[in-house]
């Protein structure tokens, strides 16, 4: 169903259908079919995709070096609450042509911040009112929702981390607020994303102080959350840097141990992006191994950043070796713990015309998909999964499984190591594997 307001923002662009590698239609996905079955699952149900609200409907093609290029209609209004609606219109016109169930939001991209507390959670009231009734009549999703806890000068030393306890307070006001109208939507998640929970320089902070801050508030958070009926999954998204020198939640391991030592390992888990893992000097499919095996992958943000670039570019995915290595590990880690996989990219500078909009998120979809068709055919058909066995195989039998098992200690490695003479070194067939890979794509 097209779900349009009164006004139509996307002219001449109708619903997105699959019509299959062969088409030749740039407003068709090639691969994205959502209802074939992938591992015994609809690919709908594999990637939940959702759109992100900031990048597009928010972005206007802005960066360090000039303004805008983007002239989005939903933002002529001077009347908040009416620009706001307009944009929801919008973005519910996009979404329901695109064919995605699902949205994420931060707070004030749904409606302007107002100059104070009271009248922003006034505004947040009114146009959540508003979204509600669009996804009742849509069968649009929440996947979940965040608070934008950096952009406002307010920030600039942080959020939870913040050295002044008023700007702390101010932040646990907001993302109160964002809770709360993650819930009234019924949102599936919450995220938590510290662009400024970090430092610029060491000379300034107190370090141990700063960490224990974030993590007693993201405590109180989730307390929050639970009295007010929240089920969900609250989730953290690593970056290591930009806007700050050096921020907390630098990578996937860093955050594992962080919510482990302050107890907040059961209730919190992974949002990871693309762009994020690859700032951190690693790869997505590294960071989603590292989550996985501490079962704490919990979402995707879908993005790329550009080779020659060292910042956060959040272009749409199209890399699809990068993808389908990481599609192998989503199969076998059997998918994301509550979340899906939202598309934070945004348009780029020069792509200005309203379809650029569809085609970029048609690429990234069916991007996602092709991958997954690949991973699965690789694990099920390739000698992918007995060459990686094999490769272990001496802790299979003998004692290399009792080692696992936990019944030697180091006097045995000992006496083990003294009579087994020199060993014959092992090939790990490096080769074999990215060649494998590349035969099946």
């Amino acid at each position: 169903m097209i779900l349009l307001g009164d006004k139509e923002f996307f002219k001449g662009i109708g619903a997105i259908r699959y019509e299959g590698k062969g088409s030749d239609n740039p407003l068709a996905f090639k691969y994205y079919n959502p209802e074939q079955l992938v591992a015994g699952k609809p690919m709908r149900e594999h990637f939940k995709f959702a759109v992100a609200y900031w990048h597009s409907f928010c972005g206007t093609g802005s960066d360090p070096f000039g303004p805008g290029t983007l002239v989005h209609p939903w933002d002529a209004p001077s009347d908040p609450l009416e620009a706001g609606r307009l944009k929801a219109d919008a973005a519910f016109e996009f979404i329901t042509k695109l064919g995605f169930d699902y949205f994420c939001f931060h707070d004030f991209d749904l409606v302007q911040e107002a100059d104070t507390l009271a009248a922003s959670e006034q505004r947040l009231q009114q146009i959540s009112d508003y979204i509600l009734k669009k996804m009742q009549a849509s069968g649009l999703k929440l996947l979940w929702g965040t608070a934008n806890c950096f952009s406002h000068p307010r920030y600039m030393n942080g959020a939870a981390t913040n050295p002044d306890f008023r700007i702390l307070a101010r932040a646990g006001a907001q993302i109160k607020l964002a809770l709360d109208t993650t819930i009234k939507l019924g949102g599936e998640n919450y995220v938590f994303w510290g662009g400024r929970e970090g430092y610029m320089s060491l000379l300034n902070t107190n370090l141990k102080r700063e960490l224990d801050h974030l993590g007693r508030f993201l405590g109180m958070a989730r307390d929050y959350g639970r009295a007010q009926g929240f089920k969900g999954t609250f989730f953290i998204e690593p970056k290591p840097m930009e806007p700050m020198k050096h921020q907390y939640d630098y990578d996937a391991a860093t955050v594992i141990g962080f919510l482990k030592q302050y107890g907040l390992q059961d209730d919190f888990k992974l949002n990871l992006e693309v762009n994020h893992a690859t700032l951190a000097g690693h790869s997505m499919q590294h960071e989603m191994e590292v989550a996985a095996a501490h079962g704490m992958l919990g979402s995707i943000d879908a993005n790329r950043g550009d080779y020659q670039n060292g910042w956060d570019t959040d272009q749409f995915p199209n890399n699809i070796n990068e993808v389908t290595l990481a599609m192998l590990t989503f199969l076998e880690a059997g998918g994301l713990q509550g979340g899906g996989i939202n598309f934070d990219a945004k348009l780029r500078r020069n792509s200005t015309d309203p379809e650029d909009l569809f085609l970029a998120h048609i690429g990234g979809a069916d991007t996602f998909a092709r991958a997954l068709l690949i991973a699965e055919k690789i694990l099920d058909s390739s000698p992918y999964r007995v060459l990686r066995k094999e490769r272990y195989q001496s802790y299979d039998w003998g004692k290399g499984r009792e080692f696992e098992a936990g019944e030697l200690d180091f006097k045995d490695l000992y006496h083990i190591a003294m009579e087994q003479g020199k060993v014959p070194l092992q090939s790990g067939k490096q080769e074999l594997f990215e060649n494998l890979i590349n035969q099946y794509i």
